[in-house]
């Protein structure tokens, strides 16, 4: 097994991710492992330092999450963030009490003394805070050096032993300069000093899939999005004419998206690709649906099945490949650690026992952003790999209720113009992700001297940097009363068009 510089033990917190993004960022590679992974397990990667991350429980809750004496004892620099810090202190004999004051969103981190982990860091600048315990005692050994309003004991070390640990999340982007913390925790602490990029990422997953699948052949499920071309790419490089990608029109895509895809495959990537027309199947098992967790559902299921049909025309195929990626899974279920689900993916979870074929995932650890720049390493066009994110069950999830042929065609018509425009303004290239949800919800309205009563739509655009937050984008006037007044008087049966205005969280980014 490779050596693995640094070692993130997750605890559950949503955020944990994010802490392999940032040292990502930096060219340092790291793994994320449970909390209870085997000590022989983390040995053998030979870690030069551990992370422990945050979580939602309290550490002296009935089912609260502990690791083995023995990570301690492996005598190397550790850090402990928000539920980490508090294991740490529990361990090492100091006290954590209920806070009387929550401290949740943003607080000023104030340097009591110099610390290398805060070498290049400015004082006095704003952290993220999300804890309802905290330290009030600690352990022998263990010093202050930075504190915040409400919490004494923001951020304490025990230098000697190279051991750090903060009450704030330095992952997420609300922390300022939460990157060189890390930065400093990896380099200047651990010791890393080899470089990782997303090339490396590339020729290690070419390897690994060469390695795996050997003679094999694998079906690779493809929609025409940035994800799964990326993924088709990769794996032709890796083992050529032995992919054999898929697309399955489920009739749930965007206006012309087929074809868009079909051209993309054959004239872009120069991959056969087989088309699988499957609206039909797919609008009859939507047939009344109208629950979100349902809809998602059945769409995975009849994915499933529609592939393993295809994969019985094709002798040798041992293999199906998907392009999942982490923000997929963490929003449905942890595989790393115990993070608490939010909502079911189509293509998150495995196959089912029935399946005979093994799954492929070898996005599954990227964010969005790194998908783009693997895309590019891999020689795809920047246009294509800039593309906004497409679900995979597609407007299925953009239809409130249920979903029909109708609403579809209603809901292709207002994101087409919704699209134009925000192309023509420049503002796509500005955001992460922009679409149509039609609402079937009826109100007044006057079209000339007629009363109308009509549907509406709502239009989402958001920035993100890796979709595991995002904020709506404040797009001017004068470009969402273009999107409106053409949606309105081009598209029969809308009359009113909204905004959303919310973020992730509290919101998702899709409507269901």
């Amino acid at each position: 097994m490779k050596n693995v510089p640094i070692i993130v033990l997750d605890f559950g917190s949503q955020y944990t991710q994010l802490i392999a993004r940032r040292l990502r960022e930096e060219k340092i590679y790291c793994e994320i492992l449970p909390y209870n992974e085997k000590i022989e397990s983390i040995k053998e990667r030979n870690p030069q330092g551990i992370i422990l991350s945050g979580g939602p429980a309290s550490i002296y809750s009935e089912d609260a999450y502990k690791i083995s004496d023995e990570v301690f004892d492996m005598n190397i620099p550790m850090l402990g963030i928000c539920y980490g810090m508090q294991l740490m202190v529990d361990h090492f004999g100091g006290e954590i009490h209920p806070a009387n004051h929550h401290e949740y969103g943003k607080a000023t981190l104030k340097f009591n003394q110099n610390s290398p982990i805060f070498n290049g860091a400015s004082d006095n600048e704003i952290v993220w805070m999300s804890h309802g315990d905290r330290v009030e005692k600690l352990p022998k050994g263990f010093e202050k050096i930075a504190q915040t309003e409400n919490s004494p004991f923001s951020a304490i070390a025990n230098e000697d032993k190279k051991i750090y640990a903060f009450q704030f999340h330095p992952e997420v982007y609300h922390t300022k300069e939460g990157a060189i913390y890390l930065k400093n925790f990896a380099k200047n602490i651990c010791g890393v000093a080899e470089k990782w990029t997303i090339g490396n990422f590339a020729k290690e997953k070419i390897k690994k899939i060469q390695d795996e699948v050997k003679d094999g052949k694998v079906l690779c499920a493809v929609s025409g999005g940035v994800d799964s071309s990326v993924v088709a790419a990769l794996l032709n490089e890796a083992i050529g004419d032995k992919l054999i990608p898929i697309f399955i029109d489920t009739g749930l895509l965007r206006a012309n998206e087929r074809v868009a895809v079909e051209d993309m495959f054959k004239n872009k990537l120069k991959i056969p690709l087989i088309t699988v027309d499957a609206t039909d199947i797919y609008l009859e098992k939507l047939k009344g649906v109208t629950d979100p967790e349902r809809k998602r559902k059945i769409i995975g299921h009849t994915f499933i099945e529609l592939f393993e049909e295809e994969a019985k025309k094709h002798d040798g195929i041992k293999y199906l490949a998907q392009g999942t990626l982490y923000p997929d899974v963490i929003e449905s279920i942890s595989v790393k650690g115990p993070s608490k689900t939010i909502k079911s993916h189509h293509n998150v979870g495995g196959l089912p026992d029935w399946m005979e074929f093994k799954l492929i995932e070898p996005l599954r650890e990227l964010f969005k952003d790194e998908v783009r720049k693997l895309g590019m390493e891999l020689g795809i066009a920047k246009e294509m790999v800039m593309r906004h994110p497409f679900p995979g069950p597609g407007l299925a999830i953009r239809i409130m209720g249920e979903v029909n042929r109708s609403d579809l065609d209603l809901l292709r018509k207002a994101d087409v113009i919704m699209l134009e425009e925000l192309k023509a303004s420049g503002y796509y290239a500005k955001t992460w992700q922009s679409f149509t949800v039609l609402l079937n919800v009826s109100s007044v309205g006057v079209m000339g001297d007629n009363r109308t009563y009509e549907n509406t739509v709502a239009i989402r655009v958001v920035e993100s940097v890796d979709g595991m937050t995002a904020t709506f984008a404040h797009l001017p006037h004068d470009l969402l009363e273009r999107m409106s007044t053409r949606i309105i008087n081009e598209v029969k049966g809308i009359n009113r068009v909204v905004y959303d205005i919310s973020s992730k969280p509290p919101a998702t980014i899709e409507w269901e």
